[in-house]
């Protein structure tokens, strides 16, 4: 496995409507690093937004979708998903208030 920093951990947010609804029980989806763990995860929230503790982190992997251009055929990068769960004493995550 790579050497992974915190700050390479998460890569964007996701912004859909079924993350939006999750908002409000402080669930937030992020799109992350395809090497990186659970624990991993963790601290990089805690330590990229301060004052937020994470409950749970669950993830999920995406395989690429097959592409075609011609003849020839391919796929599009494989992606990985976390959905972190922060605590109810928690400060929420300062990014997605303006949504």
């Amino acid at each position: 496995m790579a050497n992974i920093q915190y700050y390479d951990v998460i890569l964007k947010p996701v912004i859909t409507e079924k993350s939006m609804e999750g908002m409000s029980l402080k669930k937030y989806t992020f799109l992350v690093h395809p090497d990186a763990n659970k624990s991993m995860i963790k601290d990089a929230v805690q330590k990229m937004f301060p004052g937020t503790k994470v409950k749970s982190v669950n993830t999920l992997n995406a395989d690429g979708k097959q592409k075609r251009r011609g003849m020839a055929i391919g796929f599009t990068a494989k992606t990985k998903k976390a959905i972190v769960t922060l605590t109810e004493d928690s400060k929420d995550i300062e990014i997605f208030e303006g949504l």
